[in-house]
């Protein structure tokens, strides 16, 4: 099997079972509750093809509902962050900047990676609380609880990446 393969096993496995047996269990202020598991659609190389990706993602999602026991809605959500990355990123950098061969999310600016990674974070995050709610009545709820969560998962992405990366 192929480095890379194992690799992706590897973290698809071990974000599930972060995600379902410790993280899921944290809810700081009914707000808080960081989704991690994104990370793998965050860092799943763009040059593989497009349908196992996202049949990958909507796996994932599929794995935490199962857990978490909600219903499909984190396979909703991850399943249209899969769709959408491509051409958010094709939007957040210039057409000259983006190598889709090579490209290596931690290759692009800090700023350019943070905000694809908020982006693409806030939407996961929106879509997710408002399938759960799934009432214009609860709009504020599902906006607090977007942008909290959103901060929140934002930082521990950022804190992952920096723990996990590699050294230069």
């Amino acid at each position: 099997m192929n480095n890379l393969i194992i690799k992706n096993i590897v973290l698809f496995i071990g974000l599930v079972l972060i995600q379902v047996l410790i993280l899921n269990n944290i809810n700081l202020f009914e707000y808080l509750n960081p989704y991690i598991y994104i990370i793998f659609v965050i860092f799943y190389p763009l040059r593989k093809e497009k349908g196992s990706f996202m049949f990958l993602s909507f796996l994932l999602g599929l794995a935490i509902d199962f857990f978490s026991n909600s219903g499909g809605i984190n396979a909703a959500a991850t399943l249209f962050i899969a769709y959408i990355r491509l051409p958010l990123l094709s939007k957040i950098l210039n057409k000259t900047d983006f190598d889709f061969q090579t490209f290596n999310i931690r290759s692009i600016s800090f700023g350019k990676s943070f905000s694809f990674i908020l982006i693409l974070t806030f939407i996961h995050h929106f879509i997710l609380f408002g399938l759960e709610y799934f009432s214009f009545n609860s709009f504020e709820t599902i906006f607090i609880k977007t942008l909290l969560s959103t901060l929140f998962t934002t930082a521990t992405i950022f804190i992952v990446i920096i723990l996990f990366s590699k050294k230069k």
